[in-house]
């Protein structure tokens, strides 16, 4: 049965052709270079949509003998081909832009095809909303990853209709590749950045500080009857958190009473880290630490 993020990307392909269709007329209605700039990206919409149903898909494969830990990875190289394609969209902006600023040409009812350009940002902006508040729900990095991509398309019509619209009203034809060039600079910075975040879950990143500081927090007040916590490792693959540390107990501790000790920590880190993996390693007083991650009273 498909999951929930595989479903919003069977919808999102859906949405994904109808919003290029839109912007399709609305550039053979006008010739405009900018609004020609827009569908160029939504077609990459559409092919991100793809890759991102193939990754959910996978994703979602329970762990197995030769991956133990799942395929939540699929994710983040979903996300990675995703800038990709988004990067060379924009250059591909970039050289339309520069041959329309060489040889400009006039616009056909503008008004009509900039209409028709904002009802399918309209859905895209919905749509979009959506994949971003459903995909940190259900902690799904190409979900989100997904969403990004269509506000950035969303802006960046935005602009490109304001651009239309002031080259009909002023006949700088000029403008309209100048719009198209600033759409495919903001489209390259977006990129970027949902690369580099893309690359830092492939590369194992810890967790943000305000988390581990809270992760920190829950074995101070927690596992009372130890005596320290260090080693604290954290990491995010996919829709699953891992978390790990040592911990050191009295020596003449019982196994049982410790055993309790990580029963309750594992209880309250999964409470405050939704689909998270606790793995503790029980030390001996002996193996503390004079500079312990956290100290417990």
């Amino acid at each position: 049965m498909p999951t929930r993020a595989a479903r919003f990307s069977v919808v999102t392909i859906a949405v994904g052709v109808i919003v290029l269709g839109m912007k399709y007329v609305g550039y053979l209605l006008t010739g405009s270079i900018a609004l020609y700039s827009d569908a160029l990206e939504s077609i990459i919409n559409v092919a991100t949509a793809v890759v991102t149903l193939i990754a959910v898909s996978v994703s979602a494969i329970p762990a197995d003998s030769n991956h133990p830990y799942g395929h939540n990875k699929a994710e983040y190289l979903s996300a990675v081909l995703e800038s990709t394609l988004i990067l060379v969209a924009a250059f591909t902006i970039l050289r339309e832009a520069y041959e329309g600023f060489l040889r400009p040409r006039p616009l056909e009812t503008p008004l009509l095809g900039t209409a028709i350009n904002l009802a399918a940002t309209l859905i895209n902006g919905v749509w979009g909303a959506m994949l971003m508040r459903y995909g940190r729900r259900w902690r799904s990095p190409a979900l989100v990853a997904d969403g990004r991509h269509l506000w950035t398309d969303v802006i960046s019509s935005v602009g490109v209709a304001a651009g239309v619209a002031l080259v009909a009203l002023t006949g700088w034809l000029r403008l309209d590749a100048i719009v198209a060039g600033l759409v495919a600079l903001h489209i390259l910075w977006s990129g970027w950045r949902l690369m580099r975040e893309s690359v830092g879950g492939l590369m194992d990143e810890a967790l943000p500080e305000e988390i581990v500081a809270g992760v920190r927090q829950i074995i101070r007040d927690t596992a009372t009857g130890a005596m320290q916590a260090n080693m604290l490792r954290s990491r995010r693959s996919g829709s699953r958190v891992f978390i790990e540390f040592n911990l050191v107990v009295p020596g003449d501790m019982p196994v049982a009473a410790a055993h309790a000790i990580c029963d309750r920590l594992e209880d309250a880190i999964q409470r405050y880290v939704e689909g998270s993996s606790i793995v503790i390693h029980l030390e001996p007083e002996q193996r503390a630490l004079a500079s312990p991650d956290v100290r417990i009273s």
